[in-house]
């Protein structure tokens, strides 16, 4: 694998996880998730995002492995902060690593990592990971005290939870995205690199993307399920397309 990022770019992380999930619905090879992150290289991601829950219930270790052995793209592998999860990431290497609170029952990821109240357990997980070479993501709410610990312990980068921001409109959006903003300013003036994700649509991913301090955008659900009605290289062209011009 090249682990070669583009530039200075606002940088794509393509997700892959629910192509998984749509052949575990029926068992068998078919869609292959594999097959998905090609694709998504080839319309314009800069990196492939999977997350292998405890419970398997889309990405398996086989694909894991797959991933890094046929991708040509940086792997960031979400993650939970458990040690069967970190013996899984110490032994492949992926180029990154993010750590996300993670409960069996939930359906999605449902808020940020609590960094501030977990930092005896996560400061070993973050030193061992760096030292194997995996660049160390937190996934957390925009929250002054949840960057500042990420900091502390020692994480290169903060990916912020924009979960809340794709559920709301007109004034409250607003003001959350404004929330977004003064957490990606206050993480980079504490030398952390900023991504952001979750619920990123066509319809409101450019304010986001507009931030500045934002080095990537990690996006999965939207774009698998766009693809059912345009396919998934035109959804992540599209998407590719709405963030290069906010940006710009």
């Amino acid at each position: 694998m090249s682990g070669k990022l583009r530039g200075t770019m606002l940088r794509l992380g393509v997700n892959i996880d629910h192509v998984a999930t749509i052949r575990n619905a029926r068992g068998g090879a078919h869609p292959d998730p594999v097959q998905a992150a090609q694709i998504a290289a080839a319309a314009g991601a800069d990196g492939i995002t999977a997350h292998l829950r405890e419970d398997r219930r889309h990405i398996t270790d086989a694909d894991i492995a797959r991933l890094m052995a046929e991708i040509d793209l940086p792997l960031n592998l979400e993650m939970a902060a458990t040690e069967e999860m970190l013996g899984i990431a110490l032994a492949h290497g992926p180029a990154a690593a993010c750590i996300v609170p993670e409960r069996r029952a939930e359906q999605t990821t449902e808020g940020g990592l609590d960094v501030l109240g977990q930092q005896p357990l996560l400061r070993p997980i973050v030193e061992r990971l760096r030292t194997r070479g995996c660049r160390v993501s937190l996934f957390v709410e925009p929250d002054t005290e949840q960057l500042e610990a990420c900091a502390i312990i020692g994480a290169q980068v903060v990916e912020l939870h924009t979960g809340r921001y794709s559920l709301l409109d007109g004034e409250a959006r607003d003001v959350e995205l404004a929330r977004l903003a003064a957490a990606a300013t206050h993480a980079a003036s504490l030398g952390l690199e900023v991504h952001a994700g979750h619920g990123l649509r066509f319809d409101n991913v450019a304010d986001v993307a507009a931030i500045p301090e934002v080095a990537e955008l990690n996006i999965g659900h939207f774009l698998i399920g766009e693809a059912v009605f345009i396919g998934l290289r035109a959804a992540i062209t599209q998407m590719r397309a709405a963030m290069d011009a906010a940006r710009a």
